[in-house]
């Protein structure tokens, strides 16, 4: 997107032309030049703007998710959001990552291909030391998991793929099932080293122990559905059609519904001692003229005029007037 000049900056450049500091003919040989932008082939940026930001909101909305989930399963403090979302190699995304780490592989069914979770061992090991009644201290000892720390860590992050789950729902129904964990990346190849992919970072905090969770999704996987990630997509009109009868049905609903509707007749101020002296045939007045129409509310709001009276001997009042939004803002 092209520079836009303020007011100030206009006039100057004028002036400069004017006065023959700047010249015009130089201007437009430089416009003629061929701009350069250097562009890396090992980095293609496969994904746009607009789809790394749908990424973002998807995956903001999982955070929330998996902040519940991980709060309720290990009864602490648990805090969890974006940090970032990057598009990178794979061989890179591996690189960067701790040569020891827990790796939770799975597939997005009916998407083909494999998504990848990594848990920064620090976080791993304090949600182990948690479920197994600890005080959630991360020891970052990973080297090789016991049979019985792989159960534990692949039911914990097995229920991860629910949040997982909602969180794309608003793209693509899908339904991811937990395929292995592993703990050296060197022994996961998912795609190809120069296959481009999104790397989203989650940042993480339980108890006192902090690092980030980083959901890896190659773009080979989610080819087919990065149109939907698009702001024409979120943006396009999906009004939902009336079905026949619709309107009918809620309105014979509305019909029915029981309002409650109160007219006063007037109010009064008396002494306690007053009150306590009452009896029969005593009379009260109140401050509601006999002249004037009586209130009528529905629901305790300002709806009608109306005059007292009676009808087959009960006592009744009659509608005379509509009360005006206006009038009953004043």
């Amino acid at each position: 997107m092209a520079d836009i000049l303020s007011q100030g900056e206009i006039d100057a450049l004028l002036s400069a032309i004017s006065t023959g500091e700047m010249n015009a003919d130089e201007l437009k040989k430089e416009e003629l030049e061929k701009k350069i932008k250097v562009y890396d082939f090992k980095r293609a940026l496969r994904f746009s703007k607009d789809q790394v930001r749908s990424l973002s909101r998807i995956h903001e909305n999982f955070s929330r998710l998996l902040t519940t989930y991980f709060s309720a399963q290990l009864r602490t403090f648990v805090e969890i959001s974006v940090a970032s979302v990057d598009q990178l190699p794979y061989e890179e995304f591996i690189r960067s990552i701790p040569s020891m780490t827990i790796l939770n592989v799975f597939e997005p069914y009916p998407l083909e291909g494999r998504f990848l979770m990594e848990v920064n061992p620090n976080i791993a090991y304090a949600m182990l030391d948690r479920l197994l009644g600890g005080k959630g201290v991360s020891v970052n000892k990973v080297e090789k998991l016991t049979e019985i720390e792989t159960r534990i860590m692949s039911q914990l992050f097995q229920r991860t793929l629910d949040s997982f789950q909602e969180a794309w729902s608003s793209v693509i129904e899908m339904d991811p099932v937990m395929e292995d964990i592993e703990v050296n990346p060197q022994f996961l190849q998912m795609v190809s080293p120069n296959e481009t992919v999104v790397v989203i970072s989650l940042s993480t905090t339980i108890a006192e122990t902090s690092g980030m969770i980083n959901i890896c999704l190659p773009h080979v996987v989610i080819e087919e559905i990065l149109p939907k990630l698009s702001v024409h997509y979120w943006m396009q009109d999906t009004k939902k059609q009336r079905q026949p009868g619709e309107q009918e049905a809620i309105e014979k609903k509305l019909k029915k519904a029981t309002l409650q509707i109160q007219s006063e007749l007037g109010r009064s101020e008396i002494t306690i001692q007053e009150f306590l002296h009452l009896g029969v045939g005593d009379v009260i007045e109140l401050d509601q003229s006999i002249h004037d129409p009586l209130l009528v509310t529905v629901e305790g709001e300002k709806k009608y005029y109306a005059q007292p009276g009676k009808m087959k001997n009960k006592m009744a009042v009659q509608v005379t007037d509509v009360i005006e939004e206006a009038e009953d803002d004043e």
